[in-house]
């Protein structure tokens, strides 16, 4: 199910976004969709590393090298 929102934008960024829908032949919507779908994936992504890295602090690895040691 779909649902709209509304967004502001300055307007140096919303020509920029029409530049590129007229480019590459297709909406608004889309992009804003493939966007958004990008940076959640990177805040989670960010979220999940910073958990790792935390945990393999603890366990005393710390660089490239510690994992190398740990897996050859």
């Amino acid at each position: 199910m779909r649902e709209t929102i509304t967004v502001s934008l300055p307007s140096r960024i919303k020509k920029q976004l029409d530049r590129l829908v007229k480019q590459r032949e297709t909406t608004r919507s889309h992009i804003v969709r493939e966007a958004l779908q990008a940076y959640l994936i990177r805040v989670e992504f960010e979220r999940l590393r910073r958990t790792g890295v935390r945990a393999a602090q603890r366990r005393g690895v710390f660089t490239d090298d510690d994992v190398f040691e740990i897996v050859s």
